[in-house]
């Protein structure tokens, strides 16, 4: 299976990036796992309605580049729907089993997604309604991911 992260903004936290690169070092067995960044938007103070969205706007179209053709898209967004682990494992297993072998997930900047690219997604996908920053959001999704494949193996990991 190919899996691809499209991220706006790098991860700035040491801690996070060992977090995140202990988990792909895992990953390497069951898939691929390629990470594409771009740089975030900036936003200036006190932005006007039309201002936040012409920058998420700019961002979305940027981060939708970097989806390859085919795969299916799961975008990271606070209003989509909340899978247990098991069944994020499931609905992998089912994707693999349709064909869809190439799974992109991306992850929004600090200011959230555009209409665009809720709109492109084949699934929403929230964590929680909790608001986590989006570097922390890219370890907990490569936990998640690594997590999937030892679930659908009945490997010991998750209980």
């Amino acid at each position: 299976m190919k899996i691809n992260i499209v991220a706006a903004g790098k991860i700035k936290e040491k801690y996070l990036t060992q977090g995140i690169n202990e988990f792909l070092k895992r990953l390497t067995p069951y898939a691929s796992v390629n990470i594409m960044e771009i740089h975030e938007e900036k936003m200036k103070d006190n932005p006007s309605e039309a201002e936040k969205k012409q920058t998420l706007t700019q961002e979305g179209q940027r981060l939708l580049k970097q989806v390859p053709e085919g795969s299916y898209l799961i975008v990271l967004d606070v209003y989509g729907e909340e899978l247990s682990s098991e069944d994020l494992s499931a609905k992998m297993d089912r994707l693999a089993l349709e064909g869809k072998s190439n799974i992109t997930f991306l992850i929004g900047g600090a200011f959230g997604l555009s209409d665009e690219v809720r709109r492109a997604a084949d699934l929403k996908l929230s964590f929680s309604r909790m608001t986590f920053t989006h570097q922390m959001v890219r370890l907990l999704l490569v936990e998640q991911i690594y997590r999937a494949f030892k679930i659908s193996r009945g490997e010991k990991y998750h209980w």
